[in-house]
């Protein structure tokens, strides 16, 4: 995990989310922080006739880099000398997923903020973090507005025990356990048993085995609130990051589809780790 992409729209949050890349980069012993802008036409919102303004695609992009190396200009001296901060702008809409740019880049992870201050803020500013961590491949960190970095010593992998090794991506989390030297712990969430069945022993047995070596805490927690029952378990735990797995079946229907995860996404204490099966 050499190169680390952070898309940015020059906003406080995703300025917190360029400094936590900074502390994550030096953590994971990568060399790059790639801050990265894609930028689009403004739209005229006439109420009566919507268009598109269309500038000269130069004065986009020199508008584009310009904003870039400002924001360059001030969260790099929060950044440690000997990693390399470049700057890319592309004329793209940033929701539509970033895995070109990572391929082109050759990055291995992408950091963003995310602000869930108020519902209308969540569904404005939320909905590009969101639509990249469910449509792209490449893992995403989700960083919350208010999130200041501390040494990942604590994992948390939350875990319906559904179809384990189908769903899984057993080496994304080996990679951040093997870079990190964190303890896992994984959390399952249940109210009364409701989604126990006679298959679950089986699937916790499954995840034990793909995750032989790295001896993982199992936290079982009767809660019908998914969100409340994962923030009690960080703070107990003093959990790092939490890593969560957008399954097309299952528990959740998967990540993004669900007001529980769209929530924890939006009010978790620490950073979440979006990996996909």
């Amino acid at each position: 995990m050499k190169k680390i992409l952070v898309p940015t729209d020059f906003s406080a949050t995703a300025k917190n989310a360029a400094l936590y890349a900074f502390k994550l980069v030096e953590q994971l012993c990568a060399e790059e922080v790639i801050l990265y802008h894609g930028y689009q036409a403004p739209v005229n919102i006439d109420p009566m006739v919507p268009t598109v303004v269309m500038p000269d695609i130069d004065t986009l992009r020199e508008s584009s880099e310009k904003a870039l190396a400002h924001f360059k200009s001030v969260v790099c001296p929060f950044c440690e000398p000997g990693i390399k901060v470049s700057t890319l702008a592309r004329y793209d809409h940033l929701g539509d997923g970033l895995d070109d740019i990572c391929h082109e880049t050759g990055a291995a992870l992408i950091v963003m903020g995310i602000t869930g201050a108020g519902l209308l803020e969540e569904k404005l500013i939320g909905s590009n973090t969101l639509s990249v961590a469910e449509n792209g491949t490449v893992p995403v960190i989700i960083v919350p507005p208010q999130a200041v970095f501390t040494k990942i010593e604590e994992v948390m992998l939350a875990c319906d025990f559904k179809k384990v090794v189908e769903t899984t991506p057993v080496q994304p989390i080996k990679n951040i356990l093997d870079t990190t030297g964190a303890k896992l712990f994984v959390l399952h969430v249940d109210h009364e048993n409701k989604q126990w069945s006679a298959d679950t022993p089986f699937e916790s047995l499954m995840l034990d085995t793909l995750l032989y070596g790295y001896q993982p805490e199992y936290l079982f927690e009767n809660n019908n609130n998914f969100v409340e029952a994962v923030n009690i378990v960080t703070l107990e735990k003093m959990i790092g990051l939490i890593i969560t797995i957008p399954k097309k079946h299952g528990l959740f229907e998967g990540l993004f589809h669900s007001s529980a995860t769209k929530k924890l996404a939006y009010h978790s204490n620490v950073p979440i780790m979006v990996i996909h099966e």
